[in-house]
């Protein structure tokens, strides 16, 4: 077992003056972090807290992407699929939120963290660009049916690059690979067409996303059960079939720990 002390930033959302102390162990081969005393906002390099076994908890933290006593972004991490340690970039569950927005909004980010959300290109630049990370796509149809797709890899380049994504190797988890068509395209809206195809992608689908000619993955359509062209995974149910649910979630697979802290109030 380990200890040492977490650093807090002065005037970090009223950080208090006492050092805690985070206590290191491991169980069944996961880390398991302990913050002393609790209650305090701690600071932690890397991504130690969203381990397996952590005493936190599923929900919104704070994190700072660009590093310490920068602008902190509020995120929803999953602490329990596979392991944990996952942050979502987008989700859509219910319908409450309407994804055909334009190029502004699709790169500071729109929605709710408790619910459908796009976390935004620029952040997720961010978050992408120092890190190896890799991709989970957590999908549900109307029948209940539940699967996922993973990649091996996945960043965004910067906006003047188009927000072009890049994909590592597909791991089927039941969805099939409806993604890697996109591949190494560059970020589309209705707004700013930059897909492959001679028709704009994202206005006749409304959302915006990495569109080929035009996509096998949408899942940022229309939300709707029974609608035609909505949140589509092709090799998963079809075109013509809106899913359920769909969320996109990254989670580091080599980390540098100096490069990122997260905090949270405990």
């Amino acid at each position: 077992m380990l200890t040492g002390h977490l650093e807090l930033g002065e005037g970090v959302h009223g950080a208090p003056s006492q050092q805690p102390t985070v206590v290191f162990a491991h169980e069944g081969g996961q880390a398991v972090i302990q913050i002393q005393p609790p209650k305090v906002l701690a600071l932690v390099k890397g991504e130690t807290l969203l381990k397996k076994g952590s005493t936190a908890s599923c929900g919104v933290w704070d994190i700072f992407p660009a590093g310490p006593y920068t602008p902190h972004l509020q995120v929803y991490c999953d602490l329990e699929t596979d392991g944990g340690g996952w942050t979502v970039i987008q989700r859509r569950m219910d319908g409450s939120v309407n994804f055909n927005r334009p190029w502004d909004q699709y790169k500071k980010g729109f929605g709710n963290l408790d619910g459908e959300y796009w976390l935004g290109l620029d952040n997720i630049v961010l978050l992408t660009m120092r890190n190896k990370n890799e991709l989970r796509v957590d999908m549900e149809d109307w029948e209940g049916n539940k699967v996922y797709a993973q990649y091996t890899s996945f960043s965004v380049d910067a906006e003047s690059l188009g927000y072009t994504l890049n994909l590592g190797s597909f791991i089927n988890g039941g969805a099939g690979d409806s993604l890697s068509s996109q591949d190494g395209r560059k970020f589309s809206t209705y707004d700013k067409d930059q897909d492959a195809s001679n028709t704009n992608c994202a206005k006749m689908y409304a959302g915006g996303f990495w569109y080929d000619d035009c996509y096998h993955a949408n899942p940022n359509g229309e939300y709707g059960k029974g609608k035609a062209d909505g949140i589509e995974w092709y090799h998963f149910r079809g075109y013509d079939y809106s899913l359920k649910s769909i969320s996109m979630k990254i989670r580091p697979v080599t980390v540098n720990r100096a490069d990122r802290l997260w905090y949270r109030l405990y």
